[in-house]
């Protein structure tokens, strides 16, 4: 924006009758793409921590500044410009670059706030968009005279880019913006069809990053004919350059959907209407709805089961904040009733639709565990579903289904839209169930248990049966759930029939087995076709390990060690110590001398 704005306190000196010999001066060459790119992913933007990578860019600065004693003075401050005289080597390049670079990160922090920005925090963000584009102009100029061609298109790019930024954000000029965009891209369009492979990639990525903020562009103008719900396809890709084109179609979004609420009066659910007053209330079963078309449309099958997981976790948060709102709607509701009874009957809608939601994506963790679950490992990471696995998913998915059918079944006058969803409850209810016992079978059968895996099998079979003769009763023509139930009493019948075989084979062996095993004890508990322990054999020089293929315990030494004879301490009885006589001593013993009064002085 200088050259807009007049002319700035850092503006490129102009050429001097010298100028020819700095022309013939060596051109600096810097590849800004991948140092910006190495930069970023590498302190904080490949999890998207903008504060990190400004601290970044200030601690480079810092040190740019100091080694190329370029201070503005110690005490008080003397400011000092850039110029194209000052420009001796490339790490000047470097200074001006990480500057721009510092203001966008410090804008794009403040616009990546939990809440977003309040309007001082708007003002103050547009003010560091502006630097940086000041930054990036006067980094463009420098790199026009002291810059090879390369290095001088891709700051042309870099600085295009940033002005397109705080265009963007601006939510004006909406052509200037478009141009800039479009400039940046021809550019990398350009730089993408020389060099290195790795700088081909990364042309072609940076292209793609400015694809959606060029049809935003259009979209905004009026030139294109794309609509609202096909930018949210367009704001999947990842990357820092769809940062503000993320939030900025957050905000159409949510313009969008306040219209739309505009005209939404009233929720119907199982044959019941009921009236919405809140704004906020409309807005979120708004949003939760479009989430809910991007699962169940057509190309919800396409979707891979990570990013269904991700639409339903935001679903759940759409219909929480619905549910919240209206509960604070039953809170200030005084004593009107007509109202408290609507707004419980929405509650609880609202409610009958979040368990649906939860049951739909535990059956999608069910099928996520199936396809893991008869796979071979074959990578060390990959990790093999268990049926322990799946039966605690049974166990959630049935404890769902009857909090849902109890929930339905909750009212006093219910309609037979409530009837025959209860009904079908019931009947996934009797599925669930039957998919339980068979992997609970499974887990028994994994376990060497064949009498109860069995057992469990043979009631799988019956469960599944009697689940198709209900299917069949209500007529229910879902064929998925049709085609599932006989698979699974097939596997039942074919799993049953193993269990019964191993079982009669396993007793048949066991006499077999036993009289083995006894013909092997020995009373001295030795066994001479076991090898020597290593403790043993400290002359030989052979591995007492083993092979590493099979799981045999090391031959070090015999543990717990056996027990030995061990020689007991005699007894001892002194009983010749009462007949011994021994000599008198008092010859030996000391006399005390008797004297007089005089003598006790003298000793």
């Amino acid at each position: 924006m200088a050259n807009e704005n007049g002319v700035s306190a850092m503006e490129i000196e102009e050429q001097n009758p010298n100028h020819a010999d700095q022309i013939n001066k060596p051109k600096f060459s810097i590849n800004v793409l991948q140092l910006l790119k190495s930069a970023q992913m590498q302190h904080g933007l490949r999890f998207g921590d903008y504060t990190r990578y400004r601290r970044y860019c200030s601690a480079r600065l810092r040190r740019l500044y100091k080694s190329l004693k370029f201070t503005h003075g110690r005490g008080k401050y003397t400011k000092r410009a850039i110029t194209a005289t000052v420009v001796t080597e490339v790490r000047f390049l470097h200074l001006v670059l990480y500057t721009a670079e510092r203001a966008w990160s410090h804008a794009m922090e403040k616009k990546t706030l939990p809440d977003g920005p309040n309007a001082r925090q708007r003002s103050y963000l547009i003010g560091r968009l502006r630097k940086a584009v000041k930054w990036a102009m006067l980094f463009q100029d420098l790199c026009a005279i002291k810059g090879d061609s390369k290095t001088s298109l891709e700051a042309e790019a870099y600085a295009a880019y940033m002005k397109g930024n705080l265009l963007f954000e601006q939510d004006k000029n909406w052509d200037i913006a478009l141009k800039c965009f479009r400039s940046a891209r021809a550019v990398y369009e350009q730089l993408g069809k020389y060099g290195d492979l790795e700088n081909q990639v990364l042309c072609r990525e940076y292209v793609e990053q400015l694809e959606p903020s060029i049809r935003y562009c259009l979209h905004k103008i009026g030139e294109s004919n794309l609509q609202t719900s096909e930018l949210v396809h367009i704001g999947e890709m990842e990357g820092p350059a769809l940062d503000l084109f993320k939030a900025k179609l957050e905000a159409a979004m949510a313009e969008a959907r306040s219209q739309q609420a505009a005209s939404m009066t009233e929720f119907t659910w199982l044959g019941h209407r009921f009236p919405i007053s809140n704004a906020k209330t409309r807005v979120s079963i708004l949003k939760a709805q479009e989430l809910e078309r991007d699962i169940h449309g057509p190309a919800g099958d396409s979707l891979p089961a990570e990013k269904r997981l991700v639409v339903f976790d935001k679903i759940f948060a759409a219909y929480h904040e619905a549910r919240s709102s209206i509960r604070s709607d039953l809170v200030t509701a005084a004593n009107s009733e007509n109202v408290k009874d609507e707004l419980s009957g929405l509650d609880k809608a609202i409610g009958a639709i979040l368990g649906q939601r939860t049951i739909e994506r535990n059956q999608l963790l069910v099928s996520i565990a199936k396809s893991k679950f008869n796979k071979v490992r074959d990578d060390k990471n990959e990790k093999v579903t268990k049926p322990e696995e799946l039966v605690r998913l049974y166990d959630l998915l049935l404890q769902n289904t009857s909090d849902l059918s109890d929930l339905v079944s909750s009212g006093r006058d219910r309609k037979p839209e409530e009837v025959a969803f209860a009904e079908e409850c019931e009947l996934k209810s009797m599925v669930f169930r039957a998919q339980r016992c068979f992997y609970l079978a499974k887990s028994y059968s994994s376990a060497g248990k064949r009498t109860e895996a069995y057992a469990l099998f043979s009631q799988a079979r019956s469960l599944a049966d009697a689940a198709l003769k209900k299917l069949h009763s209500v007529d229910i023509s879902d064929q998925v759930i049709v085609n599932e139930l006989k698979v699974l009493s097939n596997e039942s019948r074919s799993n049953s029939c193993i269990e019964h075989a191993r079982g009669i084979m396993e007793e048949e062996k066991v006499p077999e087995n036993l009289s083995k095993k006894i013909s092997d004890i020995s009373l001295s508990g030795s066994d001479k076709k076991l090898e020597k322990f290593l403790m043993e054999k400290l002359d030989s020089y052979e591995s007492a390990v083993g092979d590493s293929n099979t799981k045999v315990a090391p031959r070090i030494e015999v543990f717990p060690p056996p027990f030995q004879a061990v020689p007991r301490n005699p007894i001892v009885l002194d009983l010749a110590y009462n007949l011994i006589e021994f000599p008198a001593l008092d010859s030996r013993m000391r006399k005390d001398k008797k004297g007089g009064f005089i003598s006790r002085f003298w000793g």
